[in-house]
């Protein structure tokens, strides 16, 4: 009885208040013109797609082996040498020796080669880099390689890589 007695006064102090302002408040916002929706977009027919590559390798699956070696010019299939003595420059990565000059004369044409164990004169048949590459040329301002590298399957792939001239290094000719 107590608790009923305690709640009627709560309960009347909600209902009495004045709600002028709010019904104002709603017959403005009721007045106000309505939104327009906006119709909704054409989209184009749908096209079907016939795919016609499904007879081809899977790009997802290895390549087979008998197609991934590579025959050298002379019809071998590519190899690294690996008993012949390894030269001093296929110590380092050819990522970082710097062709830095030319040497000439006239019977031949060396390519000076800096690596963090210095400068060092290379001929047209020699090697550096890691990846045992053979220098096949020398130019002005490049060395062509064939570098001989793995294929993933067992096998090797031959595939040529250029060292570029240093910039700022004097070109040939250059005093």
């Amino acid at each position: 009885m107590l608790l009923g007695a305690c709640l009627v006064p709560l309960l009347s102090a909600c209902g009495d208040g004045d709600v002028a302002d709010l019904q104002a408040y709603m017959d403005e916002v009721r007045a106000r013109p309505s939104g327009r929706v906006e119709a909704v977009p054409q989209f184009a027919p749908y096209e079907a797609f016939t795919y016609n590559a499904g007879a081809l390798r899977s790009p997802f699956l290895p390549l087979q082996r008998f197609a991934t070696q590579q025959k050298a010019q002379d019809g071998s299939l590519v190899r690294p040498d690996e008993t012949r003595q390894k030269q001093p420059l296929e110590a380092f990565d050819i990522d970082t020796l710097q062709m830095v000059g030319l040497l000439a004369n006239r019977q031949r044409t060396f390519a000076l080669v800096a690596s963090a164990a210095g400068v060092q004169r290379v001929a047209v048949g020699d090697y550096l880099g890691r990846s045992h590459g053979r220098v096949v040329a020398i130019h002005a301002d490049r060395i062509e390689l064939r570098e001989i590298v793995p294929d993933g399957n067992d096998g090797w792939l031959e595939r040529p890589r250029i060292l570029p001239l240093k910039d700022g290094a004097p070109a040939a000719g250059d005093a």
